[in-house]
């Protein structure tokens, strides 16, 4: 029986002691224990899942450097996710991806709301196959203002582009998965 004392922090703080010592066995307990969990954030920012391993492997070491950053305020896996949503937005950045620049955001001719009937409609892995099938600028808008709660500002100031840029890619992004829903919908009608 835990008690309301027992917070998941508290219960990790010996693991987390010896993962920070640098203990490799500690560590690799600690990868088992939230890499599955860790690779469901990296598919969602990733092309593929060859892809998204790589991001998995990159934010686990950047978790187990940054370990000694994390005072136990907060929920660990909280934590961990964001350094890997940061490690997919800095390979991301780093490939150079080119981002089409939007000099202004027209709300009447973006206004197409997907992410309700897109998150209630269909299986994790069919939405997952069609975000993966967006342009890189648009996934990363999308996940960031969808998944991750980012602001535009937000958004703009993590991937350095422009708040109408990421306005812009989050309407297109919606429109395209709008039109993947439409198809989907088309082909179980028929």
């Amino acid at each position: 029986m835990t008690s309301s004392k027992d917070t998941l922090p508290e219960k990790l703080q010996p693991l987390l002691w010896s993962c920070r010592s640098g203990d490799r066995l500690s560590q690799a307990r600690l990868y088992n224990l939230f890499a599955d969990k860790m690779m469901n954030v990296c598919l969602w920012y990733s092309r593929n899942r060859e892809e998204a391993e790589e991001v998995l492997q990159d934010g686990f070491i950047r978790v187990f450097t940054y370990l000694h950053k994390y005072k136990g305020e907060g929920s660990f896996e909280g934590w961990m996710r964001r350094i890997m949503v940061n490690t997919a937005l800095s390979r991301y950045r780093n490939k150079s991806a080119r981002i089409y620049v939007v000099s202004e955001f027209n709300a009447e001719m973006h206004d197409v709301t997907v992410e309700a009937v897109f998150t209630a409609n269909y299986d994790e892995k069919r939405l997952l196959l069609m975000v993966q099938n967006l342009p890189p600028s648009y996934r990363m808008v999308f996940n960031l203002h969808v998944f991750e709660g980012y602001s535009h500002p937000e958004i703009a100031k993590a991937l350095r582009i422009s708040v109408g840029t990421s306005k812009s890619n989050l309407s297109d992004a919606r429109r395209i998965l709008q039109a993947a829903l439409n198809k989907e919908i088309g082909k179980t009608a028929l």
